[in-house]
């Protein structure tokens, strides 16, 4: 049974990621609270929203949600009413491959923008492997059965009514949005490393470019975070963002390794975090 909330607290100062996700950024949020401290009163926009940890950390009253996932953006667009889940969830082998198989039918008939899609994905995704999210070329799930001893599932998302009453989701290419001047623009792309298919069309090095020069035209404030990667450190300060390196935890990944790894936040049209 969850625990009662304090008083003065609403379900809303609750809420935590509906879903895991590989590379998630809640470490991060301490950080971008600082830059986002005075700027509240804009719409933030993700345009790769992913778990969603730091818009349910920074609550903010209007956001623009994107991701180039279309199932993840299902799922969220059916959080904003209120899901239900009805379906079988055990963490057992055979109902989780029964379930995968009946999750990539629904994306072959093209059916994979309905409530049901929505509940498997959030079975696949709390009962696969490493909370991962891979895709083959042919856009169908491929991640194998995870490993966990425990799995707490959820069934009711009523409480994210609320919350994602202000947030509109899209998903696609993130130079299709539709910004306003003002936006806060908080981006946090595919690593750059090798493993890019969280979705069938990849993310790689000229994706990461064209992200950059999109982000640097922006007339708003702008933060991004990606791997310390040479190429990405040089990429970000050619175009004028102000960097700083940060010790990112790796909270999943495939090989299960949870070593820090080297971070860079940067950004533009905000002042620099101050040690």
């Amino acid at each position: 049974m969850a625990a009662a909330l304090d008083c003065g607290k609403t379900a809303a100062d609750q809420l935590n990621p509906p879903m895991k996700w590989a590379g998630g950024k809640r470490w991060l949020l301490p950080h971008l609270r600082e830059l986002w401290r005075g700027h509240d009163h804009r719409r933030l926009v993700e345009p790769f929203c992913g778990g969603l940890a730091i818009t349910l950390g920074l609550k903010p009253g209007r956001a623009l949600l994107n991701d180039i996932n279309p199932h993840a953006v299902n799922f969220y667009r059916w959080l904003k009413r209120g899901l239900r889940i009805g379906l079988p969830m055990r963490n057992e082998a055979t109902l989780y491959y029964e379930h995968r198989a009946r999750f990539n039918q629904l994306i072959a008939l093209e059916r994979d923008d309905s409530a049901e899609a929505a509940e498997l994905f959030y079975y696949l995704n709390r009962t696969g492997y490493n909370g991962l999210c891979r895709f083959n070329a042919d856009g169908f799930f491929n991640v194998p059965f995870g490993r966990h001893h425990r799995i707490n599932y959820r069934r009711d998302f009523s409480a994210y009514r609320r919350e994602f009453a202000g947030w509109n989701f899209r998903r696609g290419d993130f130079a299709r949005l539709r910004l306003a001047a003002d936006d806060f623009i908080y981006a946090d792309p595919p690593y750059d490393v090798e493993f890019t298919h969280y979705a069938k069309e990849g993310f790689g090095w000229s994706d990461q470019v064209r992200l950059a020069r999109w982000l640097a035209r922006h007339p708003g404030p702008v933060a991004l975070s990606n791997q310390a990667t040479d190429r990405i450190v040089e990429l970000y300060r050619a175009l004028g963002f102000h960097l700083t390196v940060l010790s990112a935890p790796r909270m999943i990944n495939c090989t299960g390794d949870r070593k820090p790894a080297l971070e860079v936040l940067a950004v533009k049209g905000v002042e620099p975090r101050r040690a």
